[in-house]
Order: structure tokens, then C-alpha cells, then sequence
């Protein structure tokens, strides 16, 4: 088990994920401070799976900064779409595509349709200088509105439905406490707290 590092890197553009992932660290990570560090290429989610993904971008921002980085990949699986768009979350209306665009995409191929269960998976990684690195997850069941709801989130959160109420329609604090990357992060650190060396 790899030796969390002290210092992080969030290895995303995104202002939402962001503030999402900081709030969640300096929470249950609090001895880990975050660097505030955006100065890197854009890096291509070239892989086949979110760990695939992840891992790709935490090892480049950690190429690109000498400092650990902790990065995510995040898929909306829908039954009814046989588990998509998943991997192709973010480019699911197409390249170049943005949140509004591939939310209207998600709704037009469920038109019609009742079945409307589905989950959000997170995967969140973190490589290290030394070249050591460590995964986890984070899954948030839920169900695909009929129309976006809520002016908060990112992303799909304006269709993901939690006990009768979309993410968009969460505070903040509600949102990270239960999301599946408030999950994966908790994840990582409870890890962290019972495996000897991790800390």
C-alpha cells in the first residue's frame, strides 16, 4: 500500500469537480493539503475504463507538476442503456460536447422509457513522484429524472435523482456527503486509516 502523500495536486480543469473535491479532502483528509496548480496540458481520457482514465490523468499532472496528483474519472451507467454511457460520460452527444448538449442526449435516448434506474461510478486515483499509485471507488445508485431540476452541480446532477430530488437540487455540503466522489474519497480515506504505511 502506497504512503498517502501530504501534498496534492487535483488533477482536473473543471471549477465544479474541483471545489467538490477539495471540500471533500480538506473534510476527511485533513492533514493533506491541497496545490492550488492548473499548469498542465490537457490531457486525452484515452482509455477503456474510468481506472484506465484516472490513472492517465493523475499520471500526467504528476508528470507535468514533480508533485502527487489525485484524479477521477466519473461514468453514468443507465440500465436501460446497457450500462452507457459510462466510459463516454463526458463525450456522450459526441467530441467537444458540453453538459447541456449531452444531457439533452441522455433524454432523447430515454424518451419513451420507464425504466429509468441507474448509478453513478467514480473512480479516483493518485500517482506519486516515486511512481506508486492506488485506486479506489465510489457508487451512488439513483435514477434519471424526465427533465433537469436544480440549479446546483455539474454535469448530469440535474438529471440524477436521489430519493425524489436531483443532485442539482442539493446544497453543497448535502451533495458531497453523498455523492459517489464524496464516497470514493471517503473511501480512500478510510483506507488510508487502516492500512499500516498508507499515512
Amino acid at each position: 500500500m502506497m504512503r498517502l502523500p501530504s501534498r496534492l495536486v487535483v488533477g482536473t480543469k473543471n471549477p465544479g469537480k474541483l471545489r467538490e473535491v477539495h471540500a471533500v479532502v480538506t473534510e476527511v483528509l485533513s492533514d493533506v493539503e491541497i496545490v492550488e496548480v492548473a499548469d498542465w496540458p490537457d490531457v486525452p481520457e484515452s482509455g477503456e475504463s474510468l481506472k484506465e482514465n484516472a490513472l492517465i490523468k493523475a499520471r500526467a499532472v504528476c508528470a507535468a507538476t514533480g508533485i502527487a496528483a489525485i484524479a477521477d474519472d466519473t461514468g453514468l451507467e443507465v440500465d436501460a442503456l446497457e450500462g452507457g454511457p459510462g466510459v463516454r460520460s463526458a463525450r456522450f452527444a459526441g467530441p467537444g460536447a458540453d453538459d447541456s448538449a449531452n444531457r439533452r442526449a441522455l433524454l432523447s435516448a430515454l424518451e419513451g422509457c420507464s425504466e429509468r434506474a441507474a448509478r453513478f461510478r467514480t473512480v479516483v486515483a493518485v500517482v506519486s513522484p516515486q511512481g506508486d499509485e492506488m485506486t479506489v471507488e465510489g457508487i451512488l445508485e439513483g435514477a434519471i429524472a424526465y427533465r433537469a431540476r436544480g440549479s446546483g452541480g455539474f454535469g448530469y446532477d440535474s438529471l440524477f435523482e436521489v430519493d425524489g430530488r436531483t443532485l442539482a437540487e442539493m446544497g453543497e455540503e448535502e451533495k458531497n456527503r453523498l455523492s459517489h466522489r464524496g464516497r470514493a474519497l471517503r473511501a480512500l480515506a478510510a483506507l488510508c486509516r487502516h492500512e499500516p504505511g498508507c499515512r
